[in-house]
């Protein structure tokens, strides 16, 4: 269970960052279009 909480913890905080950067991603890609 341990080592399951740890994995799950790590996965939070990768989609955490994964969510930043795909938002700034869009934005810079729209911020290109316009």
């Amino acid at each position: 269970m341990k080592a399951h909480e740890a994995t799950y913890s790590g996965m939070i905080g990768w989609l955490k960052y994964g969510a930043v950067i795909c938002f700034l991603l869009a934005f810079f890609v729209i911020w290109l279009i316009a």
